[in-house]
């Protein structure tokens, strides 16, 4: 399959005076399946669709593989884009659906057969092509979709939160499809999503974006392990990092220190002292929200079979190399 990576040099976005992208420089790898994450109007959405072409380029330039496609229209630049609804024709089968794009190309009878089928395979749809998406669970109609862009074999896949309309145990076993379809295509794939679940188990490289700008670029498990600013620390990981200001960071020689809820633990001697508020009992685990004063509220997650009791007063212990330290700008020091 082809592939192209991407170059985003100064990318920038404009609404009459509003600006929504402010100089986006980013570079990503052939092959590569990059994640787009941040919350609601952080801009992912706005720069995958100057990507496609949807939306004008204000400013900057964008290459995919080594043409500048500033100007171009979205069927030129050998994208192609999966978005949040299916978007299938309800009154085609799914082989018709996959094949139409190809079609209107006017491809070859034989050579629309060949990718269609081709596509099927990979996405086991095989023995659903004569079907209509009416009877489709969710997840075939997904499939479908992606299938629909794998057939027009792009040099990059676009994809918009495709899973949120999807229940949770489809989009956990659809996560596991998309990273064995990127596996199995060496594609290039660039993926938006609000969701940081989705963007640590799928992602190559993630994208943290907050407010039209790049906070922190690199590998999961880097910007979970070493977030460069207080915004990456607090979204990515789930429950989110407890934030503590006052005194206690000041101790510290921090404007703010963070700890993860999962390197707090239960300790009789422990320096913090709470009481429990809530505790959400998962089985294998439990995250215990606990009230700790002049600290503010804290989470910590703790073993599912220690029984705990909102009310009780709780000490909870930390290691040292666990606290981030943030300074007042939000940088990690």
């Amino acid at each position: 399959m082809a592939q192209s990576g991407l170059r985003l040099r100064g990318i920038k976005k404009s609404y009459g005076r509003v600006d929504v992208i402010h100089g986006v420089d980013l570079d990503i790898q052939p092959g590569e399946f990059a994640v787009f994450v941040g919350p609601s109007g952080c801009g992912k959405t706005t720069l995958l669709r100057m990507i496609a072409g949807l939306e004008d380029i204000s400013g900057g330039e964008l290459s995919i593989g080594e043409q500048v496609v500033n100007d171009l229209p979205p069927s030129e630049r050998g994208v192609a884009m999966v978005f949040q609804s299916y978007a299938l024709y309800p009154h085609k089968t799914v082989y018709d659906n996959m094949a139409f794009g190809l079609k209107i190309a006017r491809l070859p009878k034989d050579e629309i057969d060949r990718r269609v089928r081709e596509a099927a395979g990979i996405l086991q749809l095989t023995d659903y092509l004569q079907r209509l998406p009416k009877a489709l669970s969710g997840g075939q109609r997904q499939r479908v979709a992606i299938g629909r862009a794998i057939v027009r074999n792009p040099k990059v896949f676009l994809f918009d939160e495709p899973l949120s309309n999807l229940d949770a145990a489809l989009r956990t076993k659809m996560r596991v499809e998309l990273a064995t379809l990127h596996r199995r295509l060496g594609a290039t794939m660039v993926y938006v999503t609000h969701d940081q679940v989705e963007a640590m188990t799928l992602a190559d490289k993630i994208v943290v974006l907050n407010k039209g700008r790049i906070e922190q670029v690199g590998a999961p498990l880097e910007l979970y392990h070493r977030p460069a600013t207080r915004f990456v620390a607090g979204f990515i990981g789930s429950p989110q990092m407890n934030f503590i200001e006052g005194a206690y960071a000041q101790a510290q020689g921090a404007h703010c220190v963070g700890v993860r809820p999962e390197h707090l633990h239960l300790a009789a001697d422990g320096p913090i002292e709470g009481t429990l508020r809530h505790a959400e009992q998962l089985g294998n685990e439990t995250f215990a929200y606990i009230d700790a004063g002049a600290l503010g509220e804290l989470t910590a997650r703790v073993d599912g079979s220690v029984a705990v009791r909102p009310g009780e007063t709780l000490r909870l212990g930390h290691r040292g190399e666990h606290l981030y330290r943030f300074d007042a700008a939000g940088l990690r020091l």
